[in-house]
């Protein structure tokens, strides 16, 4: 069986042989962790991408990592998530199970990495972790576009969101996408037909998305214009009916409110 499925296929040829090519030939990068979360081993492929995000954020060189807090290798804004995803405990209380991967957006170096980790156990329990992820940065982003010398590298640009759903990662296009709902760490991918939790956090998001198509309408929502079918104004408020199932309606806050206007040519 296959690790990954896709949501929507591709009409782009180049990207659906990408695809297949990864989903054949998938590596996935491995970290064995002791139990107070301190990286004891990589594999290849997790000293490749960790090792610069080491360097890069913490000024460690690569031979440096051994003994480090796994946290710490991770951009500030995604500690919590991560550290959450190693304490959790699954509801039996049995060491060698593990929930749900959760998609993480790692900035340095630019990537999106799917992480599962599972307790390992000894004869007196809980001895540590392995945590392994998936780099689906090939599978989800557009190559980095060149910049300017001297200006910042801009994130690479999001055309797929992975989430989990039945023991399986799917790969939503955005072209589906109606509309996303914040919460915290979490967001709420809501298509024509369907509903989705990320692990993406809006802020990640956002700085991915194409600005002239989604945007950021409330601190809890961006949406997808073309699927914006009514804005609704009242005396203090400003909605948005969006055309998915439930034609949901959107606040607008009163800061992008004349924005979202000029944008929909509404006076």
């Amino acid at each position: 069986m296959k690790p990954f499925e896709h949501a929507m296929p591709t009409t782009d040829a180049r990207r659906a042989e990408t695809f297949q090519h990864r989903l054949e030939q998938f590596n996935p990068g491995v970290v064995w962790l002791d139990a107070q979360g301190r990286v004891s081993a990589f594999n290849d492929v997790a000293l490749q991408i960790l090792g610069p995000a080491g360097e890069q954020s913490l000024g460690v060189a690569q031979d440096k990592l051994f003994g480090i807090d796994v946290v710490q290798l991770h951009p500030a804004k995604s500690r919590d998530k991560l550290r959450f995803l190693l304490q959790s405990r699954d509801v039996g209380g049995c060491p060698v199970k593990s929930p749900p991967p959760v998609a993480m957006m790692i900035n340095i170096p630019d990537r999106i990495l799917m992480l599962k980790v599972s307790r390992m156990s000894d004869m007196n329990g809980t001895c540590g972790t392995c945590m392994i992820f998936y780099d689906l940065t090939d599978l989800t982003t557009e190559p980095s576009s060149e910049s300017l010398a001297g200006a910042p590298t801009l994130p690479r640009r999001l055309y797929k969101i992975p989430v989990y759903r039945k023991n399986r990662v799917i790969l939503i296009d955005l072209k589906d996408i109606v509309r996303f709902q914040g919460d915290g760490h979490y967001t709420t991918i809501v298509t024509k037909d369907d509903r989705y939790l990320s692990n993406l956090s809006l802020a990640d998001l956002e700085l991915r998305l194409d600005s002239n198509t989604f945007v950021r309408v409330h601190r809890s929502h961006i949406v997808n214009l073309p699927y914006a079918v009514e804005l609704v104004k009242a005396e203090d408020s400003v909605n948005l009916v969006m055309d998915d199932g439930e034609r949901s309606v959107v606040p607008v806050s009163r800061s992008r409110a004349a924005q979202l206007k000029e944008w929909l040519g509404v006076v």
